[in-house]
């Protein structure tokens, strides 16, 4: 039988247990890799989807931790690594406020940059670690367009996901010379339950947000970004920002 591109690696996936999430998980398992599924407050979800990689002959674990949490964060590691080495980090956890600049708390401020940015830092920090004495390993970053795009009344997120950007480019820099990768996925509109209110239309949707394509991506479109990124077949990306969006940013 032919060996698969991640047969024997192991990979972490944050936020796995929907969305885009549980896509890059399904997709690194039928890849050959061992996951670990982290979620926060969804126990159910993520043992369903490990049993679904099971049943298809692969290996899944659910790890709970919030990433906003340096302690919570610091014990996931600890129980990954209590298991074996480490190959593979996905940081896809992630939340979204809808809200004006002016009425935007420090409070608010501070939740959304603290899962969507810091848990990136925390994560990265906690893997890179590990990694760098090894020489190997690959991490993919969930960015957005909006990273790139801006948009009224989402401050917050978008400056959490410009950081994730300039945090991957960094860490490319940084970490190349010993082996390491880290790359950035920056998706368009994508037909989760974060993006797609259940009244409102893909097609909808698709127009009121400017996709040439005409239509929301889906998780598993993402999924296969992540993927291959992750890949040997990525052997030569590093500080990429790889922008499965339909369109909806053309930038360099």
């Amino acid at each position: 039988m032919d060996r698969l591109p991640l047969d024997g690696k192991v990979a972490l996936v944050t936020g796995a247990a929907t969305g885009i999430g549980r896509a890059t998980v399904l997709g690194l398992a039928q890849a050959g890799a061992q996951v670990w599924v982290n979620h926060l407050g969804q126990p159910d979800l993520a043992q369903r989807l490990c049993e679904s990689v099971a049943e298809h002959g692969g290996l899944a674990r659910c790890v709970e931790a919030d990433v906003s949490s340096p302690a919570a964060v610091a014990s996931m590691f600890e129980q990954v690594l209590a298991n074996g080495p480490l190959d593979l980090l996905v940081n896809n956890a992630g939340i979204i406020l809808e809200k004006p600049f002016l009425d935007t708390t420090e409070q608010d401020w501070t939740q959304v940059l603290g899962v969507d940015l810091h848990g990136v830092y925390r994560c990265c920090q906690h893997a890179l670690r590990h990694m760098q004495p090894r020489r190997c390993g690959a991490i993919v970053n969930l960015a957005s367009d909006l990273g790139f795009l801006g948009r009224s009344d989402y401050a917050a997120y978008c400056t959490a996901k410009a950081g994730v950007i300039g945090l991957t480019r960094s860490l490319a820099r940084e970490f190349a010379s010993h082996g390491i990768r880290v790359n950035a996925v920056a998706p368009g509109p994508i037909a989760t339950a974060m993006v797609s209110p259940q009244h409102m239309s893909d097609e909808w949707m698709a127009k009121e947000l400017d996709i040439p394509m005409a239509r929301l991506g889906t998780p598993e479109e993402v999924a296969a970004a992540i993927v291959f990124l992750l890949s040997p077949s990525a052997s030569y990306f590093t500080g990429q920002i790889l922008g499965p969006n339909g369109g909806s940013w053309m930038g360099a």
